[in-house]
C-alpha cells in the first residue's frame, strides 16, 4: 500500500513539474517574440474598406435574386403592356369562384405568387374604350349609372396587377373581391392598349419606372462599382499586353559580348 501511494505522489509531482516547465517555455517564447505588431493606418484603412466593399457587393448582388422576380419583372411587364394613363370606367359583368388546379390557371387576385392555386376568383368587366374619356371622380352615383348606357368594350378580365398576385399589406384579395367582385360595380380602371382583354384597377407609369430604378438599377450599379474597386485594390486588372510592356521596360540590359571588345 505504501509503495502504491508513493508512486502516485511521484506521478503527481512529475505532472506538476511538466506543467510548470510548459508554462515557463510559453512565457519565454512570448517574451522573445514580443507583442504582436500593430497595423498601420494604411493597413487599417485597406482592411475596413475591403470589408465594406465586399459587404456591399455581396448584399446588393444577393438582393437582386429576390427583387427581380418580385418587383422588377412585374414592373417591366406592366410597361410592356402599354396601359392607358387616364382612367376609364369599368363595370363588373360577372364573377366566378373556381376550384381545382386546372380551372385556376389565373386569378383576378391571389396572395402569394409562387404557390399553386386551388381556389381562385375570376372577375370579368367591360370598359369604355375611348382614349379621350376620363372617369368622372366627382360624379354622383346616379350620373355614373347613366354612363353605363355608353357603348362599352367586349368582356375583359380584371387583375389586381399585371401578375394577378401580390403580398400583404400591398395586396389584400378579400378587400379587392369585396370591392370589385359584385355584378354592376362601377369603378375607374386602366386597360392595356396591347391586349384589351387585360384590365387593372391601378396604374402609374412613373411608379413602375421608379420601381425598376430602385430595385434593379441601384443594386446593380452598387454591385458592379464595389466589385471593380475590390479588383483594383487587390488584383492586377490590367490587360496582358500592358503587363508585358511593363515587364519589358524593367528588364535588365543585356551584357555586351566581351569577345567583340577583345577583337578590337
Amino acid at each position: 500500500m505504501r509503495s502504491d501511494s508513493s508512486e502516485l505522489l511521484l506521478e503527481q509531482q512529475a505532472e506538476e513539474l511538466r506543467k510548470k516547465k510548459l508554462l515557463e517555455l510559453a512565457a519565454a517564447k512570448k517574451a522573445k517574440n514580443g507583442p504582436p505588431p500593430k497595423r498601420s493606418l494604411r493597413e487599417n484603412a485597406s482592411f475596413y474598406t475591403t470589408s465594406g466593399l465586399a459587404f456591399l457587393s455581396v448584399t446588393a448582388g444577393a438582393s437582386l435574386l429576390f427583387l427581380v422576380p418580385l418587383y422588377v419583372d412585374p414592373a417591366i411587364s406592366t410597361l410592356v403592356g402599354d396601359f392607358v394613363e387616364r382612367p376609364t370606367m369599368c363595370v363588373t359583368t360577372r364573377r366566378e369562384d373556381m376550384t381545382g388546379l386546372f380551372n385556376c390557371s389565373w386569378s383576378s387576385c391571389r396572395e402569394g405568387c409562387t404557390s399553386d392555386v386551388f381556389k381562385c376568383t375570376h372577375i370579368y368587366v367591360t370598359f369604355i374604350d375611348d382614349l379621350n374619356f376620363t372617369f368622372p371622380f366627382n360624379a354622383t352615383p346616379a350620373e355614373l349609372f347613366n354612363l353605363t348606357d355608353i357603348e362599352r368594350s367586349e368582356e375583359a378580365i380584371l387583375l389586381v396587377n399585371i401578375k394577378g398576385c401580390g403580398y400583404p399589406p400591398a395586396v389584400k384579395c378579400k378587400n379587392f373581391t369585396d370591392l370589385y367582385g359584385f355584378e354592376g360595380a362601377v369603378f375607374p380602371c386602366y386597360y392595356s392598349k396591347q391586349n384589351k382583354t387585360v384590365v387593372m384597377t391601378a396604374y402609374n407609369r412613373e411608379d413602375q419606372v421608379n420601381t425598376i430604378i430602385h430595385f434593379f438599377v441601384v443594386p446593380f450599379i452598387v454591385t458592379v462599382v464595389s466589385s471593380v474597386f475590390l479588383c483594383i485594390m487587390h488584383c492586377d486588372c490590367r490587360c496582358k499586353k500592358e503587363r508585358r510592356r511593363h515587364r519589358h521596360r524593367h528588364r535588365r540590359p543585356r551584357i555586351e559580348n566581351l569577345s567583340n571588345d577583345g577583337d578590337v
